[in-house]
């Protein structure tokens, strides 16, 4: 946690005194003050956006993002498999957007945290006395030869892209005969689950369609293992060995031609060696990074390029004034909206913490979720702390597959996100765990 010095140098640097004051101020359509800014307007975004435009007031608060929709992503899986579709996944951000927060639709192109402002892409200077950066995490599908343009041909999708998912399931369709290939690329992602949910999803459709027999089915990660908790991992390699389903690992995408319909792979414990294989449909996972315009801070990043903070606080580690939530930091933990859910409790109480300038005390554990679909009927609830323990919420092995599991993920986890998440309103299953567990559960 930072120290009783940090919260002291709030002060020092002036902040309690002139940037309150301004906080509802304007001095032309340049140059705007808030008490919060909230850079970024996901799921972090919404739900903190909402939980202190309702606690500070109108006008208080503003939150930066360019975007018309907000996609609640996780339900790609779905809509990839024909289960759900892309506009079942977005509503307009004016929607999910507060009330009493304005909305400023434009892009932030640099920082300036030793200033306490963010610069637009229109020039505009907005002032902060506080800032919480969810600006999520960037794909970069460009880092792979070949791509985006092969997206334009047949068999090659994407369930990461609003652009590109729907071409999942009509590659789906299409399919006749030959390599079915699912990639997992060698960096960070967010919900690192989904490279293989599509998969056996996949498997299943060509199995129920007769088309399983003259289906080749292939997965290759850039990872050691198959998923990176061995209490799921165990689970899905029972998974993949029951339905045939090759696992290659260590190998890494780094070219599409889509001419000849291949795919090449590095084998990445041998950086020399590289694979060639025959597609008739490649869901590709791009690499991803935390976003340029961070990572062209310095004063905010960390070597990677993520956003610098405590993992147990979440407040920055150099800017005491500056918090984040969600992909685009450094907190070692998986990327999903369950791990935004369990930040967002913490931020929300250390960050009015320091508003009041105290130190904070709430702790991060780390707990992120990944609800393994394996299937048309079936899911495996994969969840954990920072530390790869399982921190399950039912008194029951999670890593079974489950009827009840997929139907939690496709029918409920929808409407706790719009109704519950996005209005600040949901922390994670923290106190359902306990209650389940007749408290004896962490």
């Amino acid at each position: 946690m930072i120290s009783q010095r940090g919260v002291h140098l709030l002060t020092a640097h002036g902040l309690r005194g002139s940037l309150q004051k301004a906080a509802l101020s304007t001095t032309g359509a340049n140059h705007k003050s808030y008490k919060l800014v909230v850079v970024g307007g996901g799921a972090g975004g919404c739900a903190t956006a909402a939980k202190f435009s309702s606690k500070l007031g109108k006008g208080q608060v503003a939150v930066i993002d360019p975007a018309n929709m907000h996609y609640y992503q996780p339900m790609w899986t779905l809509v990839g498999g024909g289960m759900k579709t892309l506009e079942d996944s977005g509503k307009p951000m004016s929607e999910v957007l507060p009330r009493k927060a304005d909305w400023i639709k434009r892009k932030v192109v640099s920082f300036d945290p030793h200033n306490n402002k963010v610069i637009t892409d229109k020039g505009q200077e907005i002032n902060y006395e506080y800032l919480v950066v969810a600006l999520g995490i960037q794909l970069n599908y460009e880092q792979i030869e070949g791509l985006p343009e092969a997206f334009e041909t047949p068999g090659v999708c994407s369930n990461y892209s609003p652009m590109y998912v729907k071409k999942t399931f009509k590659s789906l369709k299409r399919f006749k005969e030959g390599n079915a290939v699912f990639t997992f690329p060698n960096t960070p992602i967010k919900c690192a689950g989904a490279p293989q949910k599509i998969m056996y999803i996949s498997e299943e459709y060509l199995r129920t369609h007769g088309k399983r027999d003259k289906a080749n089915i292939e997965y290759f990660t850039s990872l050691p293992v198959i998923f990176g908790i061995k209490k799921y991992a165990d689970a899905l390699w029972k998974v993949v060995n029951e339905r045939n389903i090759n696992v290659n690992l260590r190998q890494n995408l780094v070219e599409v031609k889509p001419d000849s319909r291949e795919a090449i792979f590095q084998n990445l414990d041998k950086p020399d060696e590289f694979k060639t294989i025959k597609y008739e449909m490649l869901h590709v996972t791009p690499p991803m990074s935390s976003p340029d315009v961070l990572r062209n801070c310095a004063a905010l990043v960390d070597g990677a390029g993520y956003l610098k903070v405590n993992k147990e606080t979440l407040q920055h580690e150099s800017f005491p004034n500056i918090f984040g939530i969600g992909d685009c930091t450094n907190v070692p933990t998986s990327k999903t909206a369950a791990a935004v859910a369990g930040q967002f409790g913490v931020l929300h109480r250390n960050l009015s913490m320091v508003m009041e300038g105290k130190t904070p005390q709430s702790v991060y554990d780390g707990y992120t979720s990944c609800p393994l679909v394996t299937g048309y009927s079936t899911c495996i609830l994969a969840e954990f702390d920072m530390n790869g323990n399982p921190l399950e919420t039912f008194p029951l092995d999670q890593a079974k597959e489950r009827r009840t599991m997929f139907h939690m993920k496709r029918d409920i986890m929808p409407s706790m996100y719009w109704m519950g998440m996005l209005n600040g309103l949901w922390e994670g299953p923290k106190y359902v765990r306990k209650a389940m567990h007749l408290g004896f559960s962490r």
